[in-house]
């Protein structure tokens, strides 16, 4: 198959997440990796009196109620909005903190999250290769559009990609076909003329198998295929397992 675009999810496909790189927190007796503890650092300029134990429930709550309301029907809840869960679920008002609360809230989270990604040194050089030959892109599932372009600002590839087109700027998660569709209609690319390339198949390979692209399965543990998904068009453990299917060296 001859393609013109490559897309691309950005997590655990770009870029991996290594939770060894958030800070230890201990907290009711145990021991976690969170971005919690600077959290609450931040908090307490602007709400002295939440301990650290009711804050982590609030921040944990947060989480599984975003993920809760994403499940139902693949509607992204941005960072924003799951911090004012979380504040709210602390019986406070976010208005009532200031006007500068939520943003150093938010730029606490996305800063702690940012140090935990790591971008394989192999896949720079790849990604120039595929440049030469096809219009590149990244489409992902992720609650704050800046940090995932500061991630590729900072790893240097920003300047590779066409778009970067974020769930959080779109309203909803891939599999819905919406994500798919408002990418290929920047890049003005039809569906068949494009291979998606991610890490889940129910969502990555699904979703782009639904609106008729191609698709190539990362899958490093050779995870089976799940009954109930069509295979990809190209099952790999690597990026670079792309050249050969790409046509380039």
């Amino acid at each position: 198959m001859t393609y013109r675009a490559v897309l691309f999810d950005l997590f655990d496909t770009l870029v991996s997440f290594d939770r060894n790189r958030l800070p230890e927190l201990r907290v009711n007796g145990r021991v976690i990796r969170s971005t919690a503890g600077a959290l609450h650092e931040t908090f307490r300029t602007f709400a002295p009196g939440i301990a650290l134990e009711p804050f982590v429930g609030a921040l944990q709550w947060s989480w599984q109620e975003a993920e809760r309301i994403r499940n139902e029907d693949y509607r992204e809840v941005g960072a924003p909005e799951r911090l004012a869960f979380l504040v709210a679920h602390l019986g406070l008002d976010p208005a009532g903190l200031g006007p500068d609360a939520m943003p150093a809230l938010l730029d606490t989270h996305m800063r702690e999250l940012s140090r935990a990604i790591v971008f394989p040194a192999h896949h720079g050089p790849l990604l120039e290769r595929l440049k030469t030959r096809y219009r590149l892109g990244v489409v992902s599932n992720f609650d704050y559009t800046p940090t995932a372009l500061g991630i590729l600002a900072r790893e240097g590839i920003a300047d590779l990609f066409e778009i970067v087109l974020v769930s959080d700027e779109v309203g909803w998660r891939k599999p819905k076909p919406l994500i798919f569709e408002r990418a290929l209609g920047r890049l003005e690319v039809g569906a068949p003329d494009a291979l998606f390339v991610g890490d889940r198949i129910d969502i990555d390979v699904a979703g782009a198998q639904g609106v008729g692209m191609g698709s190539a399965w990362v899958n490093p543990e050779r995870v089976p295929l799940p009954p109930d998904v069509a295979p990809p068009d190209y099952e790999i453990r690597d990026l670079a397992e792309l050249q050969p299917i790409l046509g380039v060296r």
